[in-house]
């Protein structure tokens, strides 16, 4: 049994997401809010946020937060706004606001199946 997060139509782009996910994934959930802590960048603020709102649904299923890591961190493309800026020669360029869509899973690393505990 997982713990899940979701936090869909972020405005932030998926690249720049991306590589923040990338520092915390697999990690103890303690040290993944260590190290977005100590980062400036936008994105570790949003993910931040995000893993406290996992880490409080695992709290309500019965996990110890101490145990949990984080097992799954997706980033997908959400819709894009487009807008429209000024150009050279009276042209108009197309502005891509870039949206996204992000799923963190927590779990525990022992797992019982059918009564035998797996690690």
């Amino acid at each position: 049994m997982v713990a899940k997060a979701i936090l869909r139509y972020a405005r932030i782009s998926p690249k720049k997401m991306r590589l923040i996910t990338s520092l915390i994934k697999g990690k103890k959930v303690l040290e993944a809010e260590a190290i977005l802590k100590s980062l400036n960048k936008k994105g570790a603020r949003i993910l931040e946020k995000l893993l406290k709102s996992a880490i409080a649904n695992a709290k309500n299923k019965g996990f110890i937060e101490s145990k949990l890591f984080i097992s799954k961190l997706i980033v997908n493309q959400g819709p894009m706004l487009k807008r429209y800026r000024a150009a050279s020669f009276g042209r108009a360029v197309m502005v891509r606001r870039r949206t996204s869509h992000i799923l963190i899973e927590l779990d525990t690393p022992e797992r019982i199946v059918e009564g035998v505990k797996i690690k």
